[in-house]
């Protein structure tokens, strides 16, 4: 899923994880394929069976330096997390997946706000169009 990111243009500023193990080890491996070192992945503890507001917590204190970010967590709520941005929902994030979205919001202290706009949708076995 990195590679397909990285494939795409995606960008990624910071990396932020859950300690869960399977969410850190996911956010290694896309740190590795975006060519950074694993100690720039901010851990999280609070990310651990988080409720939405705790993702909105977690991105409004990330550093405005920062254009994008990737957040590793897992289910329910990152399911969770994902369909309180925008009008589109998944009924549950496979493994690896990526819900992006676009913000206007100037500062990560307004993304919750600022009403995100969906960008892509993708998983390890999702069918692409070549």
């Amino acid at each position: 899923m990195a590679l397909r990111l990285l494939q795409s243009g995606v960008r990624i500023d910071t990396f932020v994880s859950s300690p869960a193990k399977r969410a850190h080890t996911t956010a290694k491996l896309f740190i590795h394929e975006f060519g950074r070192p694993e100690k720039e992945i901010r851990i999280v503890p609070e990310l651990y069976h988080a409720q939405v507001q705790v993702f909105n917590d977690t991105i409004a204190g990330l550093d405005d330096a920062f254009d994008s970010a990737a957040i590793f967590s897992h289910n329910p709520g990152i399911t969770f997390f994902a369909n309180s941005l925008t009008s589109i929902r998944v009924d549950d994030m496979p493994t690896c997946a990526v819900f992006a979205v676009t913000s206007p919001a100037s500062r990560w202290s307004e993304f919750a706000a600022s009403g995100a706009e969906f960008w892509f949708f993708d998983y390890p076995k999702a069918t692409h169009a070549d």
